[in-house]
């Protein structure tokens, strides 16, 4: 322990009016309990019930909605819904620290409605959240790491950013007829491109099979678990989530305290920013 206002390292242990258990600083009588600078910081629920639902979102094989978490946990929804925007902020956070390496199938994917048409006659589709599904592959062809980011549209700039953040130089990336993804060469990488058309034709390219695979998981995982939810502000979240358990998918008993780890190395994350938008450039 440190105090966070001296920079102290002598304490005494103290309880406030709730039996919580405080750290005290020796020199400046500063107060705090084992959750402060944490995700859990000034939450008034037990961490028995942090502990449940850490459990619940990391061994359920399609996730857990936020109205199944409040049945599970016996709170309000909206208490399971700050809960569970949290839990998948910090898995959001923790996966932006690795880059894929090596082999790498991407594809434009959406998110939304139905409806047709696009903005501004560009890719986009309207109603729809755009984001880039990337799959690294092992040297036998397995699929071994992946990321969903949501970017604004798929336009070379918007594609430039992306791979300068997501990719390690040397990178070799597979990808479908869409010509903004040759801007991966900005980041030291190679480009191997397939024109594959729309429908099945594109969903059955060989060179494609684990990108599409995984996004196929995804919209099932999504159909079976969320009735509805605001993409265009959450998506991120959601889709980090879904990739977070996937990239930590061989050592399922490790989920949980790695999340654990995850939460405490978060920062707070009061409720005005977990509703800010979500829109990635």
């Amino acid at each position: 322990w440190q105090c966070a206002h001296c920079g102290c390292k002598r304490f005494f242990h103290t309880r406030n009016g709730t039996g919580r258990l405080l750290w005290e600083c020796f020199i400046c009588g500063y107060q705090s309990s084992c959750i402060v600078g944490t995700v859990m910081e000034h939450t008034h629920l037990s961490l028995r019930l942090w502990f449940l639902a850490m459990y619940l979102l990391t061994q359920n094989k399609n996730a857990i909605s936020a109205l199944a978490l409040k049945r599970q946990l016996g709170v309000s929804y909206k208490t399971a819904w700050l809960m569970k925007h949290k839990l998948m902020q910090a898995m959001a956070q923790r996966d932006e620290r690795y880059r894929l390496q090596g082999r790498v199938e991407i594809d434009d994917a959406y998110l939304g409605g139905e409806r047709a048409g696009h903005i501004n006659g560009g890719r986009r589709a309207a109603n729809k959240t755009a984001f880039v599904a990337a799959v690294q592959t092992s040297a036998d062809g397995r699929p071994l790491y992946m990321r969903l980011t949501p970017v604004a549209d798929f336009t070379n700039e918007h594609m430039r950013q992306w791979a300068s953040r997501h990719l390690t130089a040397g990178c070799h990336v597979v990808s479908d007829g869409t010509r903004a993804f040759a801007q991966v060469q900005h980041a030291q990488a190679t480009h191997e491109r397939y024109v594959t058309g729309g429908g099945r034709q594109g969903a059955q390219t060989p060179q494609l099979r684990w990108v599409n695979t995984l996004l196929g998981n995804l919209k099932t995982s999504m159909a079976g678990t969320y009735h509805s939810f605001d993409h265009a502000r959450y998506a991120q979240r959601y889709l980090a989530e879904f990739c977070w358990r996937f990239n930590r998918r061989f050592d399922l008993p490790a989920m949980l305290p790695r999340l654990l780890k995850a939460l405490v190395t978060t920062g707070p994350l009061p409720l005005t920013l977990l509703r800010v938008s979500e829109v990635s450039s």
